[in-house]
């Protein structure tokens, strides 16, 4: 939190008024990055040692409407979901009741490929080696999806290995979703009610929930794309560990100072949670069975741990998770050893394009790897152009915010 708060210093000794002279109040840098990168809402919670801070929200939640977005609106949480659910697990492996390295053969009842979801993998013996650690570590050889394949989206794909399981990192939903079923049909636990107990009644997250409820249509977010094109806002009705969580800024909020504290697990489950399962080379997240390799993150150890990705920083290690989806992008992350966070959400496709500034704005600089969770600042066009992934991309890069918006 140094940079941070050298910056708010600095800040506030341009904005100083003159004596005898009321000086306007400086607008809002967070306001004006979300105008010139046309960003419809956004919420944003700070939490400093293990506390919360600052809960802060801007933008609409619904433009037609013309409502605001506030702490308590109900907005998609995506891959945010990840995260909490490996939280969740891990308190099932504290408890004696799930082993991250026993095959998943030895807790399904049938061999996986009797099971109607998982039928393409008959004839294909490597699921037998797949435990719960390489599920959650993203390293089974899965695609992310199924449907998500090299040449493009296919909605009748086959499920298939990409590479020998455990072999290397790959982000998968599927990986994911394979160890809720696992769970479900192996340990006989809904992961919706382990969910509700072990997350959201823990924290106190009345507003959250795996699947849709009729109360969440009271104050509710519309997602919008890059051109502010209304998206409105799915009614998942299945529980589905990838990501179909619904939640507010101030319950996850709640949830992400919790974690930062190492509440409800001790410390051997929170190494492993946080601990480096595999180091990472890729150049970027997605694609993600691209084989395409670089040194821009070595410097800062970028791994993945148990739901979480996790690297280290001047100020300590750290840890993050992302959710990305059609007019919806998010990101927490802490810097571990501070017990210091920030949790942005925003129900606008444009909004990772300010994250690099806002990071550095709230944390200070922690060297996000910006470039491999494609944060792509949206006054740097030359990052998305074809070439972009060939040049190098440092992670400890400075986003001081940009002189078009610096309070005056």
């Amino acid at each position: 939190m140094k940079g941070m708060w050298s910056l708010l210093l600095c800040l506030c000794a341009v904005a100083a008024p003159v004596a005898g002279v009321s000086a306007a109040p400086a607008p809002d840098p967070v306001e004006a990055l979300m105008r010139e990168a046309r960003v419809t809402g956004l919420a944003l919670a700070v939490i400093h040692d293990g506390e919360v801070t600052e809960l802060k929200t801007y933008g609409l939640r619904d433009v037609e409407r013309n409502l605001p977005l506030t702490p308590d609106t109900t907005m998609y949480a995506a891959s945010l979901t990840k995260g909490a659910f490996a939280y969740a697990v891990m308190g099932l492996v504290e408890d004696g009741r799930l082993d991250l390295d026993r095959p998943i053969a030895g807790y399904l009842p049938r061999p996986l490929p009797e099971y109607e979801k998982y039928a393409d993998l008959a004839g294909d013996e490597r699921w037998r080696r797949l435990t719960a650690r390489m599920l959650l570590a993203h390293t089974a050889g899965f695609p992310n999806f199924r449907f998500f394949t090299p040449q493009g989206y296919d909605e009748h794909a086959k499920l298939a290995f990409a590479f020998e399981p455990g072999s290397r990192f790959a982000y998968s939903g599927e990986g994911i979703n394979l160890l809720q079923f696992v769970i479900e049909h192996g340990l006989g636990i809904d992961v919706g009610v382990l969910m509700q107990e072990q997350v959201f009644d823990r924290f106190g997250m009345r507003g959250s929930g795996m699947t849709w409820r009729d109360a969440f249509a009271t104050e509710l977010a519309q997602g919008y794309d890059e051109a502010g094109k209304p998206l409105g806002h799915k009614r998942r009705g299945a529980v589905r560990a990838a990501g179909s969580m619904d939640t507010t800024l101030r319950d996850f909020a709640a949830f992400l100072a919790g974690l930062s504290r190492g509440e409800g697990l001790d410390a051997p489950a929170r190494e492993q949670l946080f601990g480096d399962q595999v180091r990472i080379g890729s150049v970027q997240q997605f694609p993600t069975l691209s084989t395409g390799t670089t040194s821009d993150n070595e410097g800062i150890r970028l791994a993945y741990g148990l739901g979480w990705s996790v690297y280290r920083t001047p100020e300590g290690r750290a840890f993050f998770k992302g959710g990305h989806d059609d007019g919806t992008r998010n990101i927490a992350v802490c810097v571990r050893d501070e017990r210091d966070c920030l949790l942005l959400m925003s129900n606008s496709s444009n909004a990772d394009s300010i994250f690099p500034y806002l990071i550095e704005y709230k944390l200070g600089s922690v060297c996000f790897p910006w470039y491999w969770q494609a944060y792509l600042p949206y006054d740097h066009p030359e990052l998305r152009a074809p070439d972009a992934n060939a040049q190098t991309h440092p992670p400890c890069t400075r986003w001081p915010l940009p002189a078009t918006i610096v309070p005056h």
